[in-house]
């Protein structure tokens, strides 16, 4: 059951569709709030979010894995040359996940304990070095390959969160791949690392609904 809140800051409705996820941006002022027992409160603010022309927005609906989802939240990373987007799912059953999306490509992956990676050099990049590019890993049995590591800061965030994102927020973020499509990320924030595994979607894979209306793209068939 939703909870419905007034914002400190503003004074409007603040929905948080899950108990799980303590952090609110507030859609008509963008302060972020921090949920506790004592109630809610201010964490700052967010940034505004740079323009791009994802399809997916807050309210998106679809389903994976027989499960219907909603796109609750998103946090936008960028580094020097670019830019991407997390979309946050609330599952029906009140699980979630992460819809990584960048240059087209969509990456679904659920949060894993760090042991399930079992990766060459592993203490060393928990420990801040660089990961190896070509590097290989392992996770449940299949070997993966590091694909992408780089330094990324938060652009800025909206929706619920399972933390806070504030503007500038800086982490090393370790992509690897399988040949079988599987996926994964690892992302170290000063000496503590969280882990998630997934695999490559399609966006048809998802049947999203409510997509956002982007001039000159039509709506594909499956989005209607």
């Amino acid at each position: 059951m939703a909870l419905h809140l007034p914002c400190p800051n503003c004074g409007a409705d603040v929905v948080f569709r899950s108990a799980a996820l303590p952090m609110r941006v507030c859609d008509h002022c963008q302060t972020m709030l921090v949920r506790s027992d004592e109630g809610i409160a201010q964490a700052g603010k967010a940034a505004a979010l740079p323009f791009d022309v994802s399809p997916i927005q807050i309210g998106t609906a679809g389903r994976f894995g027989g499960q219907a989802f909603d796109v609750i939240g998103r946090i936008r990373w960028g580094w020097t040359d670019g830019s991407w987007n997390e979309w946050l799912l609330l599952f029906a059953g009140g699980g979630t996940a992460w819809l990584g999306e960048a240059m087209g490509q969509y990456m679904l992956t659920v949060e894993r304990p760090l042991s399930d990676l079992k990766m060459r050099g592993l203490a060393a990049v928990l420990a801040g070095n660089d990961a190896v590019i070509g590097d290989q890993a392992e996770v449940e049995g299949e070997t993966l390959f590091v694909a992408d590591a780089r330094a990324v800061d938060c652009l800025a965030a909206e929706g619920e969160l399972p933390f806070r994102a504030p503007a500038g927020w800086r982490i090393y973020s370790i992509d690897l791949r399988a040949p079988s499509g599987n996926c994964a990320s690892l992302q170290r924030d000063g000496g503590e690392a969280t882990f998630y595994v997934g695999r490559y979607v399609t966006l048809a894979e998802l049947a999203p609904r409510n997509l956002r209306v982007i001039e000159g793209w039509a709506r594909p068939d499956y989005a209607a």
